[in-house]
């Protein structure tokens, strides 16, 4: 992942992908911006934040058209976590560019997994009752669990990766289900980066003396 050619040749490959699938430019504009926060999300640039609210406002309009409303809804809540987590990760951090990894805490671990069930079961209810969103209780808990994974992330907790991965995975089924492509495979590239972050952020938690869970 640090090697200066991989990036260009991630969106050299993206763009190929979208030229094929005829992807709009939305898309190509969700996809790209999108690609280059995770990156440097996983690299622990400050500079994640700022792109990655271009790509909240992209994917916005993009879920719109294709009536995955939890998934539209979704951005709403991960404009304001992003710009919580542009705040905390400059706050707390002493001399470095950026605020240390920490870890979660069984406590908060057990909060969020019923969370997770709870808002799953009343949002696929809600989209299945009153929307005609086309796979409702799937859409609500990708969504759901994709919330809980960016609340780790802007709080730079390790485990926000784990929970990123497993919504990857249901990423790549769910658009290649609704035809998007170019986005399913956005999300494979997604589930490499997430695997390598978890990794790398481990490797910097565990030289840390003294991490402290939240």
């Amino acid at each position: 992942m640090n090697k200066p050619w991989v990036l260009p040749a991630l969106f050299a490959i993206m763009v190929g992908i979208a030229y094929y699938t005829s992807s709009s430019a939305l898309e190509i504009a969700a996809t790209t911006t999108g690609l280059l926060s995770v990156w440097l999300t996983a690299r622990e640039r400050i500079w994640a934040w700022p792109i990655g609210l271009v790509n909240v406002a992209c994917f916005f309009y993009m879920f719109e058209d294709a009536k995955l409303y939890a998934d539209m809804m979704l951005q709403v809540f991960f404009f304001v976590l992003s710009v919580y987590g542009w705040i905390a990760w400059l706050n707390g951090r002493g001399a470095a560019k950026v605020r240390p990894t920490r870890t979660i805490t069984v406590r908060l671990s057990w909060t969020l997994a019923l969370l997770l069930v709870a808002v799953t079961l009343l949002w696929g209810y809600v989209l299945e009752q009153y929307t005609g969103a086309s796979i409702p209780y799937a859409d609500a808990l990708i969504a759901t669990l994709s919330l809980i994974a960016q609340y780790l992330l802007s709080s730079k907790i390790l485990q926000n990766w784990l929970c990123w991965i497993a919504v990857d995975v249901m990423s790549i089924v769910m658009y290649a289900y609704k035809d998007l492509h170019s986005l399913a495979f956005l999300y494979t590239i997604f589930l490499a980066i997430a695997i390598a972050g978890h990794l790398s952020w481990q490797r910097e938690y565990r030289s840390l003396k003294g991490g402290v869970p939240v």
